[in-house]
């Protein structure tokens, strides 16, 4: 049984009230507010900290925007869910652009309900940890940027502590920029750990490879930061658990191109960003953004690939709950060699497979 999750209920209608509390107390210790008065909704969840939202719409759609728009400017994580009648679907499309979460269809499917209230609690409080983050990731480049000043002050009376200051910047904002990817795993639990375990099957690959160092070392801060474009991506997309329409795959395909544009101004790391803007071509010339082929693509590229679909299939993901049997997933990077797959690499990784 779920606890610990604070909801808000706009309806006027007490019947409607009552049926809806019944059922979501029926799901674990929640804690429920009801508000027949928007106005008054507003002012409690300006006082309160809620998970969630739900608004029976029953009020005309300027209005239910003008509520959503209000709550949105109080809370801009707001997790808002509409419940509906049968024959009011096309009223949750209407309001989708707003920014709901959800809807529900009286009488509610208690799985649905269960998942989006199980979710939206999880998914309400890792958008606050993300804002919390993002400011301290706004504090922490103001005191670089004042580190940055003195950095250069310094330079003309001790030039021989260059070198350790450089490697101390350098160091935070490799930090910084390891938590934030660590943040895009953690929007699903399903992909928790997933960068780190693509580093170690690539890094298995390359050692096999006899890759130098320098180049390994390159190769896994590409791995724990090769899905970090999926910050420009939206959890609707990323968390959706049926079928992505052909829109919703090319949003996908922008997350290489986003994550080496965010990094592109950190020069040092350029080997690292070339790696991560190519680390979804396939050997034939198919794949994305830049549609290279062969061994045009680097090599570190070809193996992230490689680590980063076996890892993908050997992982229970929302849109498929029953991860890959081992034998399954090496199937199916075998089936895809000579495509999307180098040959060379595919060879490799068969061989540290037992290890792994």
């Amino acid at each position: 049984m779920s606890n610990g999750g604070k909801i808000l209920l706009f309806c006027e209608d007490t019947a409607y009230s009552g049926y809806v509390k019944e059922q979501i107390l029926g799901l674990g210790a929640y804690s429920i507010r009801v508000e027949s008065n928007p106005h008054s909704g507003i002012t409690s969840l300006n006082q309160n900290n809620y998970d969630l939202v739900f608004i029976r719409y029953a009020i005309s759609q300027a209005d239910a925007l003008w509520l959503i728009n209000e709550l949105k400017k109080i809370d801009p994580d707001c997790i808002i869910v509409i419940l509906l009648e049968n024959g009011e679907e096309q009223k949750a499309k209407e309001l989708a652009e707003a920014g709901i979460y959800d809807s529900l269809i009286r009488p509610f499917n208690i799985e649905k309900l269960k998942f989006i209230i199980e979710k939206g609690v999880k998914l309400h409080a890792l958008l606050l940890a993300n804002r919390k983050f993002s400011q301290g990731l706004k504090e922490a480049n103001q005191a670089l940027e004042k580190q940055n000043t003195l950095l250069a002050r310094r330079i003309e009376d001790a030039t021989t502590n260059l070198s350790r200051l450089y490697e101390d910047l350098r160091s935070t904002y490799m930090r910084t920029i390891k938590v934030l990817a660590q943040a895009i795993d953690a929007r699903d639990h399903y992909t928790h750990s997933h960068s780190e375990n693509v580093a170690r099957i690539a890094i298995a690959i390359a050692n096999y490879l006899k890759i130098s160092a320098k180049e390994i070392e390159v190769l896994r801060q590409a791995c724990e930061l090769h899905d970090l474009g999926k910050i420009g991506i939206s959890d609707n997309i990323l968390l959706k658990t049926t079928a992505l329409t052909s829109i919703e795959w090319e949003q996908i395909r922008k997350h290489p191109t986003i994550g080496a544009q965010i990094l592109e101004p950190l020069t040092f790391l350029n080997e690292v960003v070339d790696l991560i803007r190519q680390h979804h071509e396939h050997y034939d010339g198919s794949g994305y953004p830049e549609g290279r082929k062969g061994n045009d693509i680097l090599l570190g590229a070809r193996i992230i690939h490689v680590a980063d679909a076996y890892e993908a299939m050997r992982s229970a993901r929302s849109y498929r709950k029953v991860p890959f049997l081992k034998d399954e997933a090496v199937l199916e990077i075998k089936r895809n060699s000579g495509t999307q797959f180098d040959p060379k690499i595919v060879d490799a990784f068969l061989k540290i497979m037992d290890n792994l």
